[in-house]
C-alpha cells in the first residue's frame, strides 16, 4: 500500500509541506497538487503560521510530473488541460500568498520540480542539487508556469538553454544565475532551512506580506507605477501597531514582539 504522498506539519510558527514519495522521486500528481493547495489555504487561515517551508523526503527533491498519470490521460487534451490548470492555480497562489514561502532543494530538481520552486520566494539548495528542465526530451513543454517564470528569474537566453538542451546545472551555477539563494551542506539543509523560516516568523507579518505583494506586483508594472504603489502603502503601515512596537523595541534596545 502506497504511503500518503505529502506530509503537512506545523513546527512553531512554520508550516511545512513535505513531499513524501521518495520511491517515485517525489513526482507531482493531481492529488499532490490538491493537497499542497489545501495545505497552503489552511496555513494562510492560521494566524500562528508566519512562514511556509517546502521540502522533500529522500535523496531527490522532485523530478517533475507523475508521467504515469499523464500517460493515463491517453492523449485526452481536456484532461491534460485540467491537470495544467490545477498546477497553475496552486503555484500562482504561492506567489499571491501573504506568507513567505521557502523551498529546500536536495538532489534532482527537474521539470515540474523546477516549476514548483520558481513560484517560491526563497530557495535554499543542498550541495548535491542539480536543476534543469526535461520537457524537451519527451516532446513536451513546461505546463505549470515554467515558460514564464524561468526567463523572468534567470534571463531569456539562459532559460532557452535549459529548455532546449534539457541539461542540468549544479547548485553553484544555479546560485550564480539567481535560481537559488544559498547553498548548504546536504546533511544540514532541512535544519538550516527551518532556521531561516523561524527567523522570518519573528518578523512583522504585515511588513513581510506587504514587501512580497509590492515586489511581485511591481514585476508586472512600470517602475513609476511600482514606486507609486510603494508610496501609497507607507502611511497605513507606519500607523499600524506593529510598526509602533518595532520602533519602541529599537528605542529600548530589545527584540520586537510581533
Amino acid at each position: 500500500m502506497e504511503s500518503f504522498p505529502v506530509n503537512i506539519l506545523r513546527v512553531d510558527r512554520v508550516g511545512i509541506i513535505e513531499l513524501a514519495r521518495p520511491e517515485k522521486f517525489n513526482c507531482l500528481s493531481r492529488q499532490v497538487f490538491k493537497i499542497i493547495g489545501e495545505a497552503l489555504h489552511d496555513f494562510e487561515s492560521d494566524r500562528n503560521i508566519r512562514a511556509v517551508l517546502i521540502q522533500s523526503q529522500g535523496k531527490h527533491f522532485c523530478t517533475g510530473a507523475d508521467l504515469e498519470q499523464i500517460n493515463g490521460f491517453g492523449g485526452n487534451g481536456e484532461e491534460a488541460g485540467i491537470n495544467s490548470a490545477l498546477g497553475h492555480t496552486v503555484l500562482s497562489n504561492f506567489e499571491k500568498s501573504h506568507l513567505p514561502i521557502v523551498a529546500a532543494v536536495q538532489g534532482l530538481c527537474l521539470a515540474g520540480g523546477l516549476e514548483l520552486i520558481l513560484a517560491c520566494d526563497v530557495v535554499i539548495a543542498g550541495k548535491t542539487a542539480r536543476l534543469g528542465d526535461q520537457h524537451a526530451n519527451y516532446g513536451l513543454i513546461p505546463g505549470w508556469g515554467g515558460t514564464q517564470r524561468l526567463p523572468r528569474i534567470i534571463g531569456l537566453r539562459r532559460a532557452f538553454d535549459l529548455f532546449y538542451s534539457s541539461r542540468w546545472i549544479d547548485a553553484e551555477t544555479a546560485e550564480r544565475w539567481g535560481l537559488v539563494n544559498q547553498i548548504i551542506a546536504d546533511d544540514q539543509l532541512h535544519k538550516e532551512a527551518m532556521a531561516y523560516c523561524k527567523t522570518l516568523s519573528n518578523r512583522n507579518p504585515k511588513g513581510i506580506a506587504l514587501m512580497k505583494r509590492l515586489a511581485r506586483q511591481g514585476l508586472d508594472s512600470t517602475l513609476a507605477d511600482g514606486l507609486e504603489m510603494e508610496v501609497k502603502a507607507i502611511p497605513d503601515l507606519v500607523a499600524s501597531p506593529e510598526i509602533q512596537e518595532g520602533l519602541a523595541a529599537f528605542m529600548e534596545r530589545r527584540e520586537p514582539q510581533f
